[in-house]
């Protein structure tokens, strides 16, 4: 099996923080969250990764090559035309099976039944109580019969979350050929529920399996979110710092300095992060960034980023600078 991670979006809805990194680099929990991702499925052996590159997809390869061990591939969609140009984009790389991850939610998932799973295609999908702005699948006699896009008729609460096995490959390509043949796309993208659609309609076997968690982390809030989800299921012992208190659950980098502070709950301090008198809680600061004389609640704070001074709810990019 092979997996494919489609990485080349611009990530506008997590700006500032996307305008020197891609989304997938971003962290939480202290580490990236494609590192997250990852960890849920190399325990399958691929054979290898292959990333799907666009807007600076060099950090993404840069980061790949220096942190995995599994062989890995890069591809580049050099313009934004949706989720299956991008993976049409693999056809000369992957020729059987595969795991398509599109990889901005956390999610926890059992994927031992892909090993004899007798389908075509398996989308993984959630129960939601609100489907209206995502992707739905209608099931009858536990086969996926139809997909709708953000349906305006309660017609289904079971969502698409963005996981797909695919048990050959070539098939999804040419049902791809088929989508762009017809031209079946939103303002100027092509996605993958249009071409499994089509797959469908010609007979293949898709069928839903479940999630047991999933979480977004398309926006700050929902990041946000996914790190206090995180944390709370991690059970490491955070070392205790000289004149300050560290309330669980947080993560603090082992080279993290923090002075006379209060951190946490649910605060994640990255690598080379320095916090000096200080209150920080449910908030994110990434590598090499300076707290001193804050107050920092709901926050996310970029790399090498500087905040002087009270502040609450800041969300700021990697170098910014706010206060003195």
């Amino acid at each position: 099996m092979d997996i494919i991670l489609p990485v080349a979006g611009f990530g506008t809805r997590l700006r500032p923080q996307t305008w020197t990194k891609p989304k997938p680099l971003v962290s939480v929990a202290g580490k990236p969250m494609l590192e997250h991702v990852l960890d849920r499925v190399l325990p399958l052996s691929p054979e290898k990764v292959v990333f799907i590159t666009g807007f600076l997809g060099e950090q993404i390869e840069v980061w790949a090559r220096d942190n995995l061990e599994v062989p890995v591939a890069f591809v580049e969609q050099p313009e934004m035309r949706g989720q299956t140009d991008a993976i049409l984009r693999t056809r000369d790389l992957v020729d059987g099976e595969a795991l398509i991850l599109f990889p901005d939610m956390l999610f926890e998932a059992d994927f031992s039944p892909l090993r004899n799973v007798d389908a075509d295609v398996v989308m993984f999908t959630k129960e939601v109580d609100d489907p209206s702005a995502l992707g739905i699948a209608v099931v009858e006699d536990g086969r996926i019969v139809r997909l709708v896009e953000k349906p305006q008729e309660p017609i289904s609460n079971l969502a698409v979350i963005g996981i797909y096995f695919v048990k050959h490959m070539p098939d999804l390509f040419a049902a791809i050929e088929e989508q762009m043949r017809r031209g079946l796309s939103l303002k100027n993208e092509y996605f993958i529920a249009d071409a499994i659609q089509i797959m469908i309609e010609g007979g293949a076997k898709v069928v839903p399996m479940p999630v047991t968690e999933w979480e977004d982390c398309g926006n700050a809030e929902t990041l946000l979110s996914t790190n206090r989800y995180l944390l709370s299921r991690q059970n490491a012992e955070v070392s205790p710092r000289d004149g300050s208190a560290i309330v669980a659950p947080s993560y603090i980098a082992e080279d993290a300095v923090v002075e006379n502070s209060v951190v946490g709950p649910f605060a994640s301090i990255g690598p080379g992060v320095t916090v000096r008198d200080s209150l920080i809680r449910d908030s994110i600061v990434e590598e090499r960034a300076l707290i001193s004389d804050a107050l920092l609640d709901r926050s996310i704070v970029g790399r090498r980023a500087r905040v002087n001074g009270l502040a609450r709810g800041l969300n700021v990019g990697d170098d910014a600078v706010v206060g003195a």
